[in-house]
C-alpha cells in the first residue's frame, strides 16, 4: 500500500521511446517501455483509490444541515463514479500487460496490424488500430 502523502510520477511523464533504424515492432525494449508506462499509470491510479477511501473515511460527518449533507453526499458521489471509471480504465491496463506477457501487445485485435508506437504512447490501452478505431466511431455514430 502507498502512503497517501508520497506524490506519485504521472504515468505521462516518460521519455518517448527511440526506435532505432530496422528495428523490430514490439521488440523487448518496446515491450518493456509500455509495461513501464502500464504500471506507472496503474500505481497512480490506485493511488488516487487509496486517498479517496481515506478522503471519505475522514471526511465523513453527520451534518445536521440537510444541505451540508446533500453536498458532501454530492461530493462523494462525483468521486466514487470517477473512482469507477478508473476501476474499468485499471482492468484495461491489467489487459495490456496480459497482451505484454502473451505477445499480442501492440497489435489491433480486429485487423493484426501495428498499432504503433506513439499512439500506444498517446493511449497505452489502445486495442485497436487509428483505421479501425476510426470505422468503429463511424459506426457507433451511425447507430444513434
Amino acid at each position: 500500500m502507498t502512503d497517501s502523502t508520497q506524490p506519485i510520477a504521472s504515468p505521462f511523464s516518460f521519455k518517448p521511446y527511440q526506435e532505432a533504424e530496422g528495428e523490430e515492432y514490439m521488440n523487448e525494449a518496446q515491450l518493456k517501455h509500455f509495461a513501464t508506462i502500464l504500471k506507472n499509470w496503474k500505481a497512480e491510479l490506485m493511488h488516487e483509490v487509496d486517498r479517496t477511501v481515506h478522503h471519505m473515511q475522514d471526511d465523513a460527518a453527520n451534518f445536521p444541515d440537510p444541505n451540508d449533507r446533500a453536498t458532501q453526499e454530492s461530493e462523494f458521489s462525483l468521486e466514487l463514479r470517477t473512482r469507477d471509471r478508473e476501476r474499468r480504465l485499471i482492468k484495461k491496463i491489467d489487459d495490456s500487460l496480459k497482451e505484454i506477457e502473451s505477445g499480442d501487445y501492440g497489435f489491433c485485435e480486429s485487423c493484426g496490424i501495428e498499432i504503433g508506437i506513439r499512439r500506444l504512447e498517446a493511449r497505452p490501452t489502445a486495442s485497436l488500430c487509428i483505421d479501425c478505431k476510426t470505422l468503429d466511431e463511424i459506426r457507433e455514430k451511425q447507430m444513434g
